[in-house]
C-alpha cells in the first residue's frame, strides 16, 4: 500500500465475522477466530495506521489531524448477545481499545473513533431479513422500522473522517434505527 500511495490518512478497520454457538457448546477455535478477526486484526490495522500518522504528523493542507482511525463495532458492544458470546466480547473489546487508543494518541492529534452498526443489510446477517417473516420479526427490534443499508454506514464514516468531526475522538457512533434504546421497554416494560 505505502509503495503505491505513499502514505494513509484514514483506517476504516471493517473485517468482521461470527460463529456462534450455544456458549456452552462453544469452541476453543471458535472463541478465538473471532477475536482475533474481530479483535485482534482491528488492533494490527490501527498501531500500523498509528505508526505512519505519528511518522508523518499533521499536513495542514490534507487535514487538521495527523490522522483518522474508524474502527467498526456494532451495537453488541452494548447489548449482551446470547448465543454470540465470542461476538459481542470482540465488539465489546473493538470499543474499549477505540477509547484506549483514543486517549493515547489524542495528543498527536490522531482522532480514533468507532461506528457501531445494528442491524445492517449485509450478508453477515441475511438469515435476519431475507423473507418477509425474518424481517417483520427484526423490526420487533428496530424503532424505526427499517433495516439499515450499508450506505447509512457509508455516510457517517465519511462525517466521522472529514475535518468538520475534528473535535470528536474516543467515541462510538450508534447507527442503529434505535436498537440501542432497548425497543421492549417502549411500553413501560
Amino acid at each position: 500500500m505505502f509503495e503505491t500511495f505513499g502514505t494513509i490518512d484514514i483506517l476504516v478497520s471493517n473485517a468482521g465475522l461470527q460463529q456462534d454457538a450455544p456458549f456452552d457448546d462453544m469452541t476453543l477455535d471458535q472463541w478465538n477466530r473471532v477475536i482475533d478477526v474481530n479483535l485482534t486484526g482491528q488492533f494490527l490495522c490501527a498501531r500500523e495506521a498509528v505508526r505512519e500518522f505519528k511518522r508523518r504528523g499533521v499536513v495542514p493542507e490534507i487535514s487538521c489531524s495527523a490522522g483518522k482511525i474508524i474502527c467498526i463495532s456494532s451495537v453488541h458492544e452494548i447489548i449482551p448477545w446470547a448465543g454470540h458470546v465470542n461476538y459481542a466480547a470482540s465488539k465489546g473489546g473493538v470499543m474499549l481499545m477505540m477509547k484506549s487508543i483514543a486517549q493515547e494518541m489524542a495528543p498527536y492529534r490522531i482522532r480514533v473513533n468507532s461506528i457501531a452498526p445494528g442491524a445492517i443489510r449485509t450478508p453477515i446477517n441475511t438469515a435476519a431479513w431475507d423473507t418477509p417473516e425474518a424481517y417483520e420479526s427484526l423490526m420487533e427490534l428496530v424503532p424505526y422500522n427499517r433495516i439499515g443499508e450499508p450506505e447509512d454506514i457509508a455516510r457517517a464514516a465519511v462525517w466521522l473522517a472529514s475535518d468538520h468531526a475534528d473535535y470528536i475522538t474516543g467515541t462510538s457512533l450508534i447507527v442503529d434505527g434505535g436498537m440501542t434504546l432497548y425497543p421492549g421497554f417502549a411500553a413501560g416494560g
